[in-house]
């Protein structure tokens, strides 16, 4: 539901959280199928976390903490731990969301703050705390 809400209806990925919650209280078992038949079955929600398909099994992938990348390591952003609004607005602000690609250029040894590089163009430097946040899915490797 959280895909239809991003991919389609425009929704920023801190805005999913509480209106699916309300869309999950929707009893419509035939809304659901065809809802879900319109957005492909995705296997993951806005925010990375695994869907479970009709039968309740969930499709896992290998995801790492962006902390756990080193230098010159490549990955794609592919969910985030933290849920809180204001973090995931940071991150928009910021141009990290599912599916962008990053690049690690410096680990700085004082405090584990990173320097990346977003989708080939775009430095930026972002705190320790963050880089413990957001998921990847390695690339290269």
């Amino acid at each position: 539901m959280g895909g239809f809400l991003v991919e389609k209806l425009q929704f920023a990925w801190d805005e999913v959280h509480s209106i699916a919650e309300e869309m999950e209280h929707v009893s419509s078992e035939e809304l659901i199928n065809r809802l879900d038949e319109f957005l492909g079955s995705p296997k993951f929600d806005p925010h990375g976390d695994p869907i479970p398909d009709a039968d309740g099994n969930f499709t896992h992938r290998n995801q790492v903490l962006l902390s756990e990348l080193q230098f010159g390591e490549s990955g794609v952003v592919v969910g985030v731990q933290e849920h809180a609004p204001s973090f995931l607005q940071y991150l928009d602000r910021l141009g990290l969301s599912l599916g962008t690609s990053l690049q690690v250029l410096e680990i700085f040894e004082f405090d584990g703050s990173l320097r990346i590089l977003l989708n080939n163009k775009k430095e930026i430097n972002i705190s320790d705390k963050v880089s413990q946040n957001l998921f990847v899915k390695k690339i290269g490797f």
